[in-house]
């Protein structure tokens, strides 16, 4: 079976092309151009049939990712499930099963069934587990129980796979020479990092990325090359491990598109706000404009429990810079599982940050919406502004809550409304604004 990629070169608009196309105003022969050329990924793996597709690239609305899954300590899988109702009721374009529980197939298969949305997944969190049960270590883990943990997760659906090929010797050695505050904090590049250090051999993702790639072109699970050495504080952002290992990503994407893979790269992290869009620069340009997803990026490490604001606030400038899609961050993180109540709070605040990007973008639609609600503001229009709002249900509580009577104007300001007083001196309609 072909992949998109391999569809889009044969001249074929397939019925997920069109989908995109229509969902986001664009002409279908510049998407299907841009998955041709992989600047544009479409994560629709052939066994996740209740997909509705969504395209990730060039020229397309800034898309957001929420993390669920279960843990050790958290192994039960209806909480997740009901975080992926959440997830996908806020407006999420994706969720990543980072399950590390028991029943880790089980969490994955109900989450894929019950997903309208593209679902990610990181087969290193899998393989590393069960090494565990088997073998009582992950440095014990062998290269064919991490391919099997990928082609297991493909053939049950997963839209695209966070795989840390691009951890080699050559970059730990980087790493090691340099230093750093924080070392490694992927999980998964600890994980292989690890492994790679105690066995004293090179990465066996690496190495079998051949294999690999054969394995997401049989399902066309998109790969999305993880970033094993993203800085985990600001002393660490843009060093030369994180480089380092960019550079390899290039030289991967180039690999993967020559057999039809497509292809999303992940990258930083926590990155000082004045190097954000440097970072985005020297992806797009080592990459050769493969989608470039997120993980925040954020701008200080002080905020624990309003991390999803200084990842907005980096998510914002990443975007308009050219990032293609975003990872949410909860207030949760670097404390804790998230609740679902922490999982709408990180989508909204994902989503915000990708709508003002879009603005700058110029994405068709985006400027349009702030207008109307420009509009529905002037008029006092309540039910317009709330059906607008990028979080209708906390504008419709806010509003029923604070305002007793549904007086014409917001109990802020009560009689004394700007936009009333002004607009009934200047007689002007507000069809006229």
């Amino acid at each position: 079976m072909a992949t998109q990629m391999q569809l889009a070169r044969q001249g074929k608009i397939t019925d997920a092309m069109q989908i995109v196309a229509e969902k986001e105003g664009i002409n279908v022969e510049v998407i299907r151009e841009r998955v041709a050329e992989g600047t544009i990924a479409i994560c629709a793996n052939v066994n996740h049939t209740s997909l509705q597709p969504r395209g990730v690239g060039l020229g397309l609305s800034t898309k957001v990712n929420a993390n669920i899954g279960t843990s050790s300590a958290f192994p039960d899988i209806e909480p997740e499930l009901a975080k992926l109702e959440v997830a996908i009721k806020a407006g999420a374009d994706a969720v990543m099963d980072l399950s590390t529980g028991d029943n880790i197939d089980i969490s994955r298969r109900a989450i894929i069934e019950k997903s309208t949305i593209i679902v990610g997944t990181v087969p290193i969190y899998q393989a590393t587990v069960e090494a565990i049960k088997s073998r009582g270590s992950v440095i014990d883990m062998t290269g064919d129980d991490m391919l099997h943990a990928i082609e297991q997760q493909a053939k049950d659906g997963a839209d695209f796979m966070t795989i840390h090929c691009g951890v080699t010797q050559g970059v730990i050695a980087r790493l090691r020479q340099q230093g750093r505050v924080t070392d490694v904090v992927s999980r998964g590049g600890s994980f292989i990092t690890g492994w790679m250090l105690h066995n004293g051999k090179e990465n066996p993702l690496y190495e079998r990325y051949d294999e690999i790639l054969d394995i997401c072109a049989r399902y066309d699970s998109t790969i999305s090359l993880g970033d094993g050495l993203r800085p985990g504080c600001l002393a660490d952002a843009t060093d030369r491990a994180q480089l380092q290992e960019l550079l390899v990503l290039g030289e991967l994407v180039d690999r993967a598109w020559a057999k039809g893979v497509q292809v999303l790269v992940e990258g930083p992290g926590h990155v000082p706000y004045d190097q954000i869009e440097a970072n985005i620069k020297l992806q797009k340009q080592i990459c050769k404009g493969a989608p470039f997803y997120v993980l925040g990026p954020l701008v200080t490490d002080v905020a624990p429990g309003y991390d999803h604001i200084t990842s907005a606030i980096g998510g914002t400038l990443a975007a308009a810079a050219g990032a293609d899609f975003l990872c949410y961050v909860t207030p949760a993180e670097h404390l804790g599982l998230p609740t679902v109540d922490d999982v709408r709070e990180g989508i909204m605040a994902s989503r915000i940050a990708a709508h003002a990007a879009d603005i700058v973008k110029g994405v068709k639609g985006a400027r349009e919406w702030d207008l109307k609600m420009a509009k529905a503001r002037k008029a006092l229009d309540w039910d317009k502004q709330i059906e607008l709002a990028i979080d209708p249900e906390k504008a419709a509580r806010y509003r029923q809550e604070r305002n007793p009577g549904g007086a014409e104007a917001c109990s802020m300001c009560g009689n004394y409304c700007a936009m009333k007083i002004v607009g009934e001196y200047l007689g002007k309609p507000i069809e006229q604004c």
